[in-house]
């Protein structure tokens, strides 16, 4: 993962706000308008120094009350125009803001969805969640401000600085000198900033990933009174963040000081060389008050770009770890000539496969598997801790590309027909039985949002999960909480089951699904499963030997290969690892 940001990062870097402003593309009528009010509100602005050196030097020197009335007048009607035009500017400088973060962030949750496992184990949950987020509005907040401020300094700028040359082009030359100062200052402290931010959100991301996993296992914690040691560690990331947010503030306090200085070199040199100039009689009070309001005009707003720098610095950092995202390609994909797979039989063959979660590094996981199900079959998957069960399944669905080797439904390369096709044709049920917030029938759903109430009742019948959903006061109609908190270990896996069995699969998957079920019930589940499971290629990983004795064919994987395969009898004859299994469950007490 680390790799790829740097290469991505050395390729890209400097091109992240202008690749993500790409974004704004469908907005540009609004931005025009946008752009227009603000010419208007500057062009405002600018008038009215030029209106006070009319009332001073037409109006109050000569006593001219008429002078003073009407340029007053016209100040008035000028202030009015700019706060419609300023109000104007920002509604739709928000307005674009908002829909350009709402776009982006639905890009990247798109691609998210487009996700590999194998992406998704490169990132942290924390790590997405502040992407989507923290970074997302940085950009966005970038974006407004450009709409409203970005682009109405260099207006500002080159407008007062016009103006300025023609009240007096020598002491312009003089303050031309000094200006160039605070773009110096400005680059040099964006340059500073970039790196700086991003390491803000990389801790940022530590201190998410921290609070999520706090949270996700607090039950956990609770239960072990591991609660000081997880208070430090989030102690630990949050003084980290402070550290260096401490660190970019204090760089950034000694910008305005900075910028200051150079301000007040400016004011001090248009009073010196313009007050020679008045005594001399070559320029008017009314002149040197409006060169010196155009001179403020003009370095205010390159003071706020200084200012805004920590923004922009920012919001590039960000834009780089969104596009860290949205840059990723998926490690499964179509390919673009994929089939679509209908209709199938539900034949699967494991074809001398061979796994790594890393591609091509790194130990297999799997090796040599050559394994055949046929139509209809019960295959059952046994094995110690780490040898490969979940691994091997996962490739069915393709959650992951084999490395060698192919994996075939009804004699076809999984590679070669579109994920969804696959995926619509497999029902699966694992043993961490995820809910989303909700109720429980739009959770059994979930396969199939069409199926009707009849349809979902029988898939919680099959499942053993009817009658404890019959015992809530709003019975299929009850909320199950936030990742299903207001249900037990074995609810959430029934609840899971029927979901996998409502899309009425040829493929069915149940990895360990039943872990959390107690025997009697998994005795019944197993029991409707049976009668479920004569028209479909199942596949089922088991911790309890017992649910495992009636299947066509046992696979004991031992180390990423297969150690045995055969019928319960026949494992019992020929495989000693099988046998150690079996008695060390049942004590060879029990025979089918």
């Amino acid at each position: 993962m680390n790799q790829k940001i740097v290469k991505i990062d050395g390729k890209l870097r400097s091109n992240y706000i202008f690749r993500i402003l790409s974004y704004l593309k469908p907005y540009w009528k609004t931005i025009i308008i946008a752009i227009v009010l603000l010419v208007v509100s500057v062009a405002a602005d600018l008038a009215i120094p030029s209106l006070i050196r009319r009332i001073i030097d037409l109006g109050i020197t000569p006593k001219d009350l008429d002078v003073i009335r009407m340029t007053t007048l016209l100040m008035i009607l000028i202030a009015v125009l700019e706060a419609i035009a300023s109000i104007g500017n920002t509604f739709l400088s928000v307005r674009v803001a908002q829909s350009f973060a709402a776009r982006v962030r639905a890009e990247a949750f798109h691609k998210i969805q487009k996700f590999s496992f194998g992406n998704l184990d490169r990132f942290l949950t924390g790590q997405i969640i502040v992407r989507l987020t923290s970074d997302i509005n940085m950009v966005q907040m970038m974006v407004m401000i450009a709409l409203r401020m970005f682009i109405r300094a260099p207006i500002m700028v080159t407008g007062s600085i016009a103006l300025m040359f023609i009240i007096n082009a020598q002491l312009t030359e003089i303050i031309l000198l000094i200006l160039p100062l605070t773009l110096v200052l400005s680059v040099l402290f964006i340059v500073r900033a970039q790196p700086m931010f991003l390491e803000v959100q990389r801790r940022l991301d530590r201190l998410n990933s921290v609070l999520q996993e706090n949270l996700a296992g607090v039950r956990v914690v609770k239960a072990f009174v591991r609660t000081d040691h997880e208070s430090k560690r989030f102690e630990k990331a949050n003084v980290a963040l402070t550290n260096q947010n401490t660190k970019v503030l204090t760089m950034f306090s000694f910008l305005f000081p900075s910028m200051q200085i150079i301000i007040n070199l400016s004011i001090l040199s248009v009073l010196w060389f313009g007050g020679l100039q008045v005594a001399e009689g070559s320029f008017s009070i009314g002149e040197i008050l409006a060169f010196a309001n155009y001179l403020l005009t003009a370095i205010m707003p390159l003071l706020f770009l200084a200012m805004m720098a920590s923004q922009l610095s920012a919001a590039n950092a960000s834009a780089q770890r969104i596009y860290e995202i949205i840059d990723v390609e998926p490690e499964v994909k179509d390919k673009p000539d994929a089939k679509t797979l209908h209709d199938i039989k539900g034949q699967v063959v494991f074809d001398n496969v061979c796994f790594n979660y890393n591609g091509n590094s790194g130990e297999l996981v799997l090796q040599n598997i050559n394994l055949i199900a046929e139509p209809g079959q019960t295959i059952a998957i046994l094995g110690a801790t780490g040898s490969g069960k979940s691994s091997l399944i996962d490739l069915i669905p393709r959650f992951y590309d084999v490395v060698e080797g192919s994996v075939k439904v009804d004699g076809i390369d999984v590679r070669d027909v579109t994920v969804r096709s696959l995926r619509s044709n497999i029902g699966i049920a694992l043993q961490e039985a995820i809910l989303f917030s909700g109720t429980i029938r739009e959770n059994i759903r979930f396969g199939k949002p069409e199926a009707s109430d009849q349809e979902v009742e029988a898939a919680a019948k099959a499942a053993q999960a009817h009658e404890f959903i019959m015992s809530f006061p709003k019975g299929y109609d009850s909320d199950v909480g936030e990742r299903g908190a207001g249900l037990s270990g074995g609810q959430k896996q029934r609840i899971s089951i029927a979901r996998a069995l409502l899309v009425q699969p040829k493929i069915l998957i149940l990895d360990d699904s039943t872990s959390s079920v107690d025997v009697e019930n998994e005795a019944k589940i197993q029991e409707q499963l049976d009668k479920l499971m004569e028209n479909r290629t199942s596949f089922i990983i088991a911790q309890r030997i017992s649910t495992v004795l009636k299947a066509d064919k046992i696979i004991v994987l031992d180390k990423g290969q297969i150690a045995a395969e055969g019928t319960h009898e026949e494992l019992m004859k020929s495989s000693s690892i099988y046998k150690e299994i079996y008695d060390s469950q049942l004590g060879g007490g029990f025979r089918s």
